[in-house]
């Protein structure tokens, strides 16, 4: 059995690398690392997949979406709604704009932003709601482009883990995430589902006057060389990322599939155990791409189990051990704990497992033969 990784970029690697090593060779030919033609025609390319949503590339997620809230010009103090279990990206660039994070509580079953909770924390200064699709599973759109056009709010949708996934409208029309709302951002790093061999990240929106705006701001401001319309700053994807990601792109589908196969086959093994509650698959599981695929554990202790797998070879992943409103830089007098119940327990609960496309039966077997051991044996 070859060795498990979290995730195995070296053996998605081996199956591209002579295109890769081509796409690479002819930027470096050509001498056109920033906004040359590649980074174009990614674009063009990630806006035909998006269904003609604009597409602007950018330096990576975080950028995305900074960017993307300068674009909305919020006002400090402004109040901006999104979930406490996320990663911290998502409430860092709320605050770097002098915003007011407010953190609301998670669906149990989703792990994604609850809208009760959203529409609980409503006020006359909220401007903006960011859902995250968390672990590649598509957020609850339907409910809160509704609360946003109640209260007339902007909707960002934070897809840095879920590009590809679908969501379904009650009435059948289906959707791809990151293109529902106001704007949406995402992520190339690496280990994301698409991920270039460095940082990246892009904006999308169906707005013809937002997209002409965010151009500027990711370049200086400028939409003319030395002509400085508005306050920008420096966030361009580089050529080589551009082509990295050209060639990974034609195989985004596929590589998500391969991701759901695997989740299927964890789910096939581990659904029974009493102890352990599975990820949950709606409709025909198109709107989990599995980003990451992640348990619950029940009753045992779950730092025990991490070294448990380590000690196996498996690498596991907790995203994430700490809540937002528990963090030094985020805290605040208006959280209280007992506000936030599903998150509290989650962060105790959770656990990820090796989810890339490498995967092979014979590792799943064994990955989830070996928790199983440590969960029957508590």
């Amino acid at each position: 059995m070859q060795p498990i990784r979290m995730v195995d970029l070296q053996g998605q690697y081996a199956e591209i690398a002579p295109e890769v090593q081509e796409a690479i060779n002819q930027v470096i030919k050509d001498t056109s690392f920033i906004n040359g033609p590649v980074v174009r025609e990614f674009q063009i390319q990630l806006e035909e997949y998006l269904d003609g949503t604009h597409v602007i590339p950018c330096g990576n997620g975080t950028d995305a979406l900074q960017i993307a809230l300068m674009a909305l010009d919020l006002q400090p103090g402004d109040e901006v709604i999104t979930a406490d279990f996320t990663f911290a990206a998502t409430v860092e660039v709320i605050a770097l704009l002098k915003l007011t994070p407010v953190l609301v509580d998670i669906d149990p079953q989703t792990f994604n932003i609850d809208p009760k909770a959203v529409e609980k924390a409503i006020t006359p200064k909220t401007k903006a709601i960011i859902p995250v699709h968390l672990f590649g599973q598509a957020a609850p759109m339907e409910p809160l482009l509704e609360l946003a056009q109640k209260n007339n709010l902007y909707l960002v949708e934070d897809n840095a883990q879920g590009i590809g996934s679908t969501y379904t409208f009650s009435d059948g029309r289906k959707q791809k995430t990151g293109t529902i709302g106001t704007v949406g951002t995402t992520s190339f790093f690496p280990s994301k589902n698409l991920g270039g061999y460095g940082d990246g990240g892009a904006i999308f929106t169906r707005d013809t006057d937002l997209a002409q705006k965010i151009r500027g701001i990711v370049n200086h401001g400028m939409y003319k060389r030395y002509h400085h319309d508005i306050i920008g700053v420096n966030s361009r994807l580089d050529s080589l990322q551009a082509a990295v990601l050209n060639i990974k792109l034609k195989r985004l589908d596929f590589y998500n599939e391969r991701r759901k196969a695997a989740a299927i086959q964890y789910t096939q093994r581990l659904s029974q155990h009493p102890k352990i509650t599975t990820p949950i698959r709606q409709g025909d599981c198109d709107s989990h791409v599995f980003h990451q695929y992640t348990l619950r554990v029940h009753g045992v202790n779950r730092d025990a189990l991490v070294d448990h797998l380590k000690e196996k070879n498996i690498p596991t992943g907790v995203y994430y051990p700490i809540p937002l409103h528990a963090q030094k830089a985020y805290q605040s007098p208006q959280y209280k704990d007992e506000d936030f119940p599903v998150t509290n327990r989650a962060v105790k609960e959770v656990i990820s497992l090796p989810m890339h496309t490498e995967l092979s039966l014979e590792q799943i077997d064994y990955i989830t033969a070996s928790l199983i051991e440590f969960m029957d044996a508590q």
